[in-house]
């Protein structure tokens, strides 16, 4: 993919693919609104607050309300290597679901959880939820059998996944150079 800027890895190819899908003028910039968007589709599970601090972090000074690609990529590489922003496991979603469920029947109904998700903790808008409801409802019973649900939210290959491997491989490049810059001890008396 040409993105007019040097891709050294895959963590940075998958964040610029993400963040040219609403790069709608071809320029690496975005709109700030859109950083939320960019991190969802990475796989990222942000807050509102994190989004804000991402775009408090990325937002240019030349064209204010726009991120830069360069930028962006700096920074929530970062983030991604440390595991920032990373979605529950299975097993988490699926004991916060049993927790909603104490009567065991393996389903949510849509309305009350759509009430929990407009009104409890970070709150969904009415977008979000029609958005999503395509991926958790049963389309015969209009229930959220949440088990289905969770397997539906599953990732093959995380974003994660390559933010470990490129982690390592820094990691490992940083203890290499510092094994060249430290002399050998002299050995005397040979």
């Amino acid at each position: 993919m040409e993105v007019g800027i040097p891709l050294t890895n895959e963590l940075e190819v998958r964040i610029s693919e993400a963040f040219c899908i609403f790069d709608h003028h071809g320029d690496k910039y975005i709109d700030t609104r859109n950083v939320g968007n960019v991190l969802r589709f990475l796989g990222c599970v942000p807050s509102e607050k994190e989004i804000n601090e991402i775009i408090a972090a990325t937002e240019s000074v030349e064209n204010p309300g726009e991120t830069h690609l360069p930028k962006f990529m700096a920074h929530v590489s970062v983030l991604l290597m440390n595991r920032k922003m990373e979605p529950a496991s299975p097993e988490k979603l699926l004991k916060a679901f049993e927790t909603l469920d104490p009567e065991n029947k393996r389903f949510l109904t849509k309305e009350y959880f759509g009430k929990l998700m407009e009104e409890e903790a970070e709150k969904f808008s009415k977008a979000e939820l029609a958005n999503m409801w395509p991926v958790a409802i049963d389309p015969i019973t209009g229930n959220i059998p949440y088990l289905f649900y969770i397997n539906q939210l599953k990732h093959k290959t995380t974003i994660y996944d390559v933010a470990d491997v490129i982690r390592e491989e820094l990691a490992a490049n940083e203890k290499e150079k510092k094994k060249e810059r430290s002399p050998m001890p002299q050995m005397f008396g040979l």
